[in-house]
């Protein structure tokens, strides 16, 4: 089953009792048994919910995985891969780096006794020397936020494979439909749901999928013990929103691309980090391993002056400045105050998110009035 057809139909049936084509949104708590251990397969929603089953099995479908768990938040997603851990331990994760994971990691967890490092994995050799005996988990975007830079998933599944550790790949930026982790030797893939799968801005939610059947059971058991779940009505908004995720998708990237080449010829523009360019780094990483260079992209503004910055994201008509992505309204942020604000100032820009750093999610307007609303607020 191709792609597409996987989006609209995997996991998804039509309502037994009614034939209701739509998933029902079973807002309920509990769940009557017929006997002590009798049910239908649900007892408590915490632990099981047959929207919420749908949407995971629809997720793991589209991810080419077995298993799907869904949680409140891509950060509670995250934080039951890292809950899978011990003091002791050690991580392995990309110096750019979605500033709420890096905040999780070290204002959380370091205390528990679970070291971090932070390198940079565009070359694998650097990551190579940081593998010791202590190594459990290897953590990768790609692209990442906010640089676009791209990561070999295979090269770090290899590094992996050999330090006997985890690779965990947050797919938030490619999508199911550009990158399929899992089949590139990823253990567990991970996706913020509120971006590009949930796709309409409505809904706060994280995701997780794997292959292997013992490391499943471990992430429902982290997932039922700690009961950061999403709620039916959730579940039920992005099972709607995978349906269009092919067609969104490929809009945003064909936007991406032509607001990229607007940019980059741009007299005020001093960089544009999108991996589609060739002279982007790794580019031939992201030909091998992605089926389109999405809509994400970074910008740096000539001077390099915070207040050029904050005038350009404040004249914007139709981007709307906000934190988040991937929705189908075009978004503008600036990374240094809104996402990676939580990052210390000289641990950012050591990986370039600078003052004048802009970051745009290319939604899937009319590219020629998004050109027309940069063009005016660029001046």
């Amino acid at each position: 089953m191709k792609f597409a057809t996987k989006a609209i139909h995997a996991g998804v049936h039509p309502d037994e009792s009614t034939g209701a084509i739509m998933t029902p949104i079973y807002q309920t708590s509990t769940y009557v048994q017929d006997g002590v251990g009798n049910h239908k397969g649900y007892e408590y929603s915490r632990t099981l919910n047959p929207t919420r089953h749908a949407l995971e099995k629809n997720i793991a479908a589209i991810e080419n995985g077995n298993f799907g768990a869904c949680f409140g938040s891509g950060l509670a997603a995250i934080d039951c891969v890292i809950k899978m851990l011990n003091p002791g331990d050690e991580v392995i994760s990309t110096n750019d780096l979605y500033g709420g994971s890096y905040r999780l990691f070290k204002t959380i967890f370091e205390k528990y006794g679970i070291k971090f490092h932070f390198v940079d994995m565009q070359n694998p050799v650097g990551v190579e020397a940081h593998v010791n005996e202590h190594t459990k988990l290897i953590w990768v975007e790609t692209p990442t936020n906010p640089m676009m830079n791209i990561i070999d998933i295979e090269a770090m599944a290899a590094i992996a494979k050999k330090a006997g550790a985890l690779l965990c790949v947050d797919n938030t930026f490619a999508t199911p439909y550009l990158q399929n982790p899992l089949d590139l030797g990823a253990d567990i893939v991970m996706h913020s749901v509120t971006k590009y799968l949930g796709g309409h801005s409505d809904v706060v939610m994280g995701a997780l999928v794997c292959n292997d059947e013992e490391l499943a059971k471990e992430m429902y058991r982290i997932q039922n013990s700690t009961g950061a779940v999403t709620a039916p009505m959730d579940s039920f908004l992005v099972l709607r929103g995978i349906k269009t995720l092919h067609l969104r998708v490929q809009r945003h990237c064909e936007n991406g691309e032509k607001l990229a080449n607007f940019l980059v010829n741009h007299p005020k523009i001093e960089k544009v980090y999108w991996p589609g360019f060739p002279t982007h780094p790794n580019h031939d990483v992201a030909r091998k391993q992605m089926r389109g260079f999405g809509g994400m992209i970074s910008f740096t503004m000539k001077g390099n002056r915070l207040e050029d910055a904050l005038e350009v994201v404040k004249k914007v008509e139709i981007f709307a400045l906000a934190e988040s992505l991937g929705g189908v309204e075009s978004l503008i942020g600036h990374p240094a105050t809104m996402t990676h604000a939580s990052i210390p100032k000289e641990v950012r820009e050591k990986t370039g998110v600078v003052d004048s750093l802009i970051r745009l999610s290319v939604g899937v307007e009319d590219a020629d009035d998004l050109i027309a609303d940069l063009t005016k607020a660029l001046g």
